[in-house]
């Protein structure tokens, strides 16, 4: 309802501001301070006053006048404060937001027939998934869900490096040693635990081995990556049968997360078709190409890029960004949109991709880049080829651990017997455990580095995943102690929750922000989703959740001395409650648990 309210504001703003001679360009529309008993402010008086020759309370007034609120749906009563112009909600903009949230897909906009492909993760597949890559999959995911709910039509890609020097030295080592060859056992039982090591013992012997072992081995990885180049049926079967086993394994790691995908896209792909050849034609033709140093580069210092691309050798074997330039083009044709999130350090890359792109023609309007910092461990950096640090799989072991052991010392012994078996504790720990990790990573802006922090991760009274995940299950307990089962059409009991929706029952100051809140989470999605942000999702469910305890703490919904009709009402509250933190929490990719 919010954004049907800032569209009618939008619409009478700029009817007014255009009968008093004023431009209409930026409405300074904003969310009003939570002192201020209103759902939207407006700003507008602050430009205008130069140009009105008058101090901004004066030409805020001087607006209000214009403004009427009768003929507004959503629009009870504009005030001014000071500068300021505010919008105060009706009661009927009130009632529609309850009834609407009492659907199960509240939140979601309406389908844009716009198609997106959001390409996340794409790590070498050359081992474990890293803890300090952890932030891809998580993020990636995150904005994936978040187009899906804002109405796009979503494809989520994973773009498989499978052609480059690294995929060579690690088919060779694969075919060279054997199990008696390598130094230690695998730490997991999964493919991409077992091979790393031949990657690890391949890498060991091309820094320290003799001379002319090494040159033996160079020869035939220069064999594997001509062999790929020139579409070698043979040479690609090498290289998958490493990249489809260690794959394999970096699936199950991710769909703990869980991040799973459309597609794993894979290089050689664009190698095979044609369509790298083609491109690095045209980039020879290209005003901005140069052959120097032994391979093929474009100078992009006119474009404000200092280091040039690389996009050819002198062996005429292409590189990754030559091959990456073909997909995107691939990208182009198919989708819509496309929206890649790349770690800090491919800014540059990034940068070089986009801009030639644009040389080669083409529109790179539809591409969106989401950048983030890498996570940290007190433990310090990571190394796939140097074999140490923290996996992925070690961080998600750890956070259900401690989960387990914070519910556990939750519990008394009352309630363990009586409504939570071991069964029901361990899928809690599970979904409390692995939500921290998620919400407390996607919960940062992408752009600034963070230290995970299993205290304030797991920490139920903070403002973090158990604190939200908390406002849900307390939410279905209250509906099923009502007799209603949270997880069906509440619509279909013998209470129906949408008839019994009567916002004018839900008079209390608490009740009245927590639905004022309700409403505002469609145009957070919308705003979310227009700049790729995730992260204003988690920002809302903090908000959203310190709201809910509120009202909890100060309207009971169940007591015995609460009227009939008021506590239908309430019910219906938290009934709305409970499909927004949902739905949030699933666009976040956080657990919502039924209990806790």
């Amino acid at each position: 309802m919010f954004l049907s309210l800032r569209a009618e504001v939008e619409s009478a703003l700029e009817t007014a501001l255009s009968a008093l001679g004023y431009p209409t360009d930026d409405l300074g529309l904003e969310e009003p301070p939570d002192d201020v008993d209103s759902v939207l402010a407006s700003s507008v008086a602050f430009r205008l006053a130069g140009e009105a020759e008058a101090p901004p309370p004066q030409v805020a007034d001087e607006i209000a006048a214009e403004l009427d609120a009768d003929e507004l749906t959503h629009v009870a009563a504009i005030e001014t404060q000071g500068p300021y112009l505010n919008f105060l909600p009706s009661e009927a903009y009130l009632e529609t937001t309850l009834e609407s949230a009492t659907a199960a897909d509240y939140g979601a906009l309406e389908d844009r027939e716009e198609s997106v492909v959001v390409e996340h993760t794409s790590a070498n597949p050359t081992g474990p998934v890293h803890v300090g890559r952890a932030r891809n999959p998580i993020i990636g995911d995150a904005v994936a869900n978040l187009l899906d709910y804002a109405g796009y039509d979503v494809d989520r890609h994973y773009y498989v490096n499978d052609a480059g020097r690294q995929m060579a030295v690690f088919t060779w080592a694969y075919e060279t040693f054997d199990e008696s060859d390598l130094e230690s056992e695998p730490e997991r039982d999964r493919p991409e635990y077992d091979l790393v090591r031949y990657y690890r013992k391949g890498n060991a012997v091309l820094e320290n081995a003799p001379e002319d072992e090494v040159a033996d081995a160079e020869a035939e990885i220069e064999s594997i990556m001509q062999g790929l180049e020139n579409g070698d049926d043979e040479a690609y079967e090498r290289v998958s049968e490493v990249v489809d086993q260690v794959l394999g394994g970096m699936k199950e790691c991710l769909a703990r997360l869980p991040a799973e995908f459309d597609e794993f896209v894979k290089e050689t792909r664009f190698m095979r078709n044609g369509d790298t050849d083609e491109l690095v034609a045209r980039l020879k033709e290209l005003d901005e190409a140069v052959y120097e140093d032994d391979a093929w580069q474009l100078e992009l210092d006119a474009h404000g890029i200092e280091k040039n691309l690389v996009f050819l050798r002198a062996d005429d074997t292409s590189l990754y960004p030559t091959r990456d330039l073909a997909h995107h083009e691939w990208k182009f044709e198919e989708y819509d949109n496309a929206v890649t999130v790349l770690g800090e350090d491919h800014k540059l890359q990034a940068r070089q991709l986009r801009t030639t792109l644009e040389l080669l023609g083409n529109d790179t309007d539809p591409l969106q880049q989401v950048l983030y910092s890498y996570v940290n461990l007190p433990e310090g950096k990571m190394s796939t080829r140097r074999g140490t640090g923290v996996d992925l799989d070690d961080l998600l072991d750890e956070a259900i651990d401690r989960a387990r052991e914070e519910v556990e010392d939750r519990l008394d012994d009352r309630i363990r017997d009586d409504d939570l078996d071991d069964d029901d504790i361990e899928r809690i720990a599970h979904q409390v455990g692995i939500g921290a990790v998620r919400y407390d990573i996607v919960s940062k802006q992408p752009t600034k580095a963070i230290t995970f922090e299993w205290e304030q991760a797991l920490d139920f009274e903070a403002q973090s995943a158990p604190y939200v995940q908390y406002v849900h299950a307390r939410c279905c307990g209250i509906l099923e102690e009502a007799g209603l089962d949270p997880e069906t059409a509440l619509a279909d009991q013998e209470l129906d929750l949408e008839d019994a929706a009567d916002a004018d029952l839900l008079g209390a100051p608490e009740e009245r922000e927590l639905l004022e809140t309700i409403a505002r989470f469609p145009a957070v999605v919308d705003e979310a989703a227009d700049d790729l942000e995730p992260h204003q999702i988690a920002t809302y469910t903090r908000e959203f959740a310190d709201r809910f305890n509120a009202f909890y703490r100060e309207c009971p919904v169940l007591a015995d001395d609460v009227d009939a009709e008021v506590r239908e009402a309430r019910l219906a509250l938290v009934a709305a409650s409970k499909h927004t933190v949902a739905n949030a929490l699933s666009i976040l990719g956080v657990a919502a648990p039924r209990s806790m």
